[in-house]
């Protein structure tokens, strides 16, 4: 498990359905060590800070095997590293392997799994394309963001070795299946409350969960 690419960005203005939009969501992949703060990495900001950014959204994450079938679903569309605005494309982990609360090592910092990525409209503007925020979602191929437990020093190519599993099991395709999910199982509702139990998980998917529990009534 490796960095592939590190990629950061500011915000800026862009022109977006007749009106200006301020977004970060444009990163680049930069070379050498970048120091990971508890916040975001050096370089790196956000443009609304009301749903992005924070401790619980540091690092954003997106796998380079995600690349391949995006490429062939958007029809041989070019995609360079960071299109998704991910800080770090990732290669030998996803949302299948990756649990909530899994801490890894990178260089010399230490981080938490927190939540998938919810997309909002503005991955829409990056591709150009309004539809592409429903499509992102339903393919499951959201990505993860990281908290920071230890601040460091990271760079493009080093290893992602995990400290330690978090003992719950809830993946972080488990989250973005159940946060679709018109009703809940049994087996649904054992792994909502697992999740509520992941100390990693912040509390507005605490909260989320507890109310759609309450509303099917378990």
């Amino acid at each position: 498990m490796r960095v592939v690419s590190l990629n950061t960005g500011l915000p800026r203005d862009v022109e977006w359905r007749g009106r200006t939009v301020t977004t970060a969501i444009y990163k680049i992949p930069v070379e050498g060590r970048v120091s990971l703060r508890r916040l975001n990495l050096d370089g790196d900001r956000q443009a609304d800070l009301s749903v992005h950014g924070g401790a619980f959204k540091a690092v954003y994450c997106y796998p380079i095997e995600h690349y391949a079938p995006w490429t062939k679903e958007l029809k041989g569309r070019d995609l360079p590293l960071g299109m998704f605005g991910e800080n770090f494309t990732t290669e030998g982990l996803d949302e299948d392997s990756v649990h909530l609360g899994d801490q890894f090592s990178i260089g010399t910092a230490r981080v938490v799994v927190t939540q998938p990525r919810m997309p909002c409209h503005k991955l829409g503007i990056r591709f150009h394309a309004d539809d592409m925020v429903k499509r992102f979602l339903a393919s499951g191929r959201t990505g993860f963001y990281l908290a920071v437990e230890q601040e460091g020093h990271v760079g493009a190519g080093d290893t992602i070795t995990l400290v330690a599993r978090d003992p719950h099991g809830v993946r972080v395709a488990d989250i973005t299946r159940l946060y679709v999910a018109k009703e809940f199982s049994r087996d649904d509702v054992a792994v909502v409350r697992s999740a509520m139990q992941v100390a990693a998980l912040p509390d507005s998917w605490k909260s989320h969960f507890q109310n759609r529990l309450a509303t099917a009534g378990f």
